[in-house]
C-alpha cells in the first residue's frame, strides 16, 4: 500500500466523475475533476472542481499542479492532452490504451488478433465501400471514433438503402455485419497488476434504441458462456496492460457464439449495480487500483437489477417512495433532455 494516499485528478464531470469521487471520498483520497461542462454533476461531489476546454494550457497546467495521479470518466478524451499530463502525472489508465479504443477499427483488429471473435466488418471512408461490402449487409454502419448511446450509427437493412444515405464521408466509419442477437452482456474487471484481477459476473443488459435500458445479475447464460466472457476479458485487460476497471460488452447469437463488442476502458454503466450488489463496487475497486491501495477480497452480497432512468423520468422518480431493497441515485443534472441518463434505480433480489 502507498504511504502516502495522492490526490486524485478526475477527467470529466459527469455521473461516473461523480461516482468516482464519492467512492474516492470514502477512501479518504481527494479528488480534483476538470471538465469542460460548467454545470457538471461531479462538481457537487469532489473537492476541487476546474471549469475548462481540454485545450486550455493554463488551466491544464492547474490541473496537473494540484493533482499526483490521473483518470478519467470517458475514453474520447484528445490523445494529445492525456499525453501532455502523462509526461508530468501518471495517467492510469495509460493513454496508449485509448489510442486503440476510441478507434473502432483499430479495437476490433487488436481484438481479433487475440483470436477473440468479433462480428465481421470493413473500413469505410466512402460510399463505394459500402456497395463493395454487401456480405456486411444487413450491417450498422458507426463513425469511427466518437458517438454512444446510438449517437453516430446507421441501420442499413440492404444496398438498395445506401443511395438515400444522407451521411458526411468526410468522417470515417466502420460497417459492422449485423447478427441475429440473442443476449447483451458484459464482464467489469478491475486490474491491479499482472495476473491480478478482481471481476464481477456477468451481468446480463437491455438495450433500446443503442441505449441501456437495464442490467440485471446473475444473467441468464450456460457456464460456458459465463466462463468464457470472463477468460476473454481478463486476456484482453492484460494484453492492454489495462490498470483500472474496464468493461467487455458482448453479444450472443442464435447459436449461443460469443462476440466482443467493444471495450470500454473505464468503469461502465453496466456496472452501476455493483454499488449495492457487492461489498466493493467498480467504482472502489477502479480508485484501488490507480491509487495502489490494497485489493479488498470481492464478495457478492445479493442478486440485483439495475435501471436506467432516462430524460423526463426523473421527474416521477423524484417524487417517489422506495422499499427497503430499492437505491435510488439521481445525477442531479440540472438540464433533463429526452433519453439523457438522469439516473439510476437498483433494486436488489433474492
Amino acid at each position: 500500500m502507498a504511504s502516502l494516499k495522492p490526490t486524485l485528478g478526475i477527467i470529466g464531470g459527469g455521473q461516473l466523475g461523480s461516482m468516482l469521487a464519492s467512492a474516492a471520498k470514502k477512501l479518504n483520497i481527494k479528488t480534483i475533476i476538470i471538465s469542460d461542462d460548467e454545470q457538471a454533476p461531479a462538481k457537487k461531489f469532489c473537492d476541487k472542481f476546474i471549469f475548462s476546454n481540454y485545450n486550455n494550457d493554463e488551466k491544464i497546467n492547474e490541473f496537473i499542479k494540484e493533482t499526483n495521479v490521473v483518470t478519467f470518466e470517458f475514453e474520447n478524451i484528445p490523445f494529445e492532452i492525456l499525453k501532455k499530463i502523462n509526461k508530468k502525472n501518471p495517467v492510469i489508465p495509460d493513454p496508449d490504451i485509448n489510442k486503440i479504443v476510441q478507434n473502432r477499427f483499430e479495437e476490433k483488429k487488436f481484438i481479433n488478433k487475440m483470436r477473440i471473435k468479433t462480428t465481421k466488418y470493413s473500413l469505410v471512408e466512402k460510399k463505394e465501400d459500402l456497395l463493395n461490402n454487401k456480405n456486411l449487409l444487413p450491417g450498422i454502419l458507426k463513425t469511427l471514433t466518437l458517438g454512444y448511446d446510438g449517437k453516430g450509427q446507421y441501420k442499413i437493412n440492404s444496398i438498395g438503402e445506401v443511395s438515400d444515405l444522407d451521411i458526411n464521408f468526410n468522417n470515417k466509419y466502420i460497417l459492422e455485419k449485423k447478427i441475429i442477437l440473442k443476449k447483451e452482456i458484459s464482464i467489469i474487471i478491475t486490474r491491479f497488476k499482472k495476473n491480478s484481477f478482481q471481476v464481477y459476473e456477468p451481468i446480463e443488459n437491455i438495450h433500446e434504441d443503442q441505449i441501456l435500458q437495464n442490467s440485471k445479475i446473475p444473467a441468464e447464460i450456460d457456464k460456458k458462456i459465463y466462463d468464457q466472457s470472463i477468460s476473454w476479458a481478463k486476456e484482453i485487460s492484460e494484453k492492454l496492460n489495462f490498470i483500472g476497471t474496464l468493461c467487455v460488452e458482448y453479444f450472443i447469437d442464435k447459436n449461443d457464439v460469443l462476440y466482443v463488442n467493444e471495450i470500454a476502458p473505464r468503469v461502465h454503466n453496466s456496472g452501476h449495480l455493483t454499488i449495492n450488489a457487492y461489498n466493493i463496487s467498480q467504482f472502489e475497486n477502479h480508485i484501488r487500483a490507480v491509487c495502489q491501495l490494497d485489493q479488498v477480497q470481492l464478495k457478492k452480497i445479493t442478486n440485483a437489477v439495475m435501471i436506467n432512468i432516462l430524460g423526463k423520468q426523473i421527474i416521477k422518480y423524484r417524487n417517489k417512495k422506495f422499499s427497503d431493497n430499492e437505491f435510488f441515485y439521481d445525477y442531479l443534472k440540472e438540464k433533463i433532455k429526452d433519453k439523457r441518463k438522469m439516473g439510476h434505480l437498483t433494486i436488489l433480489k433474492k
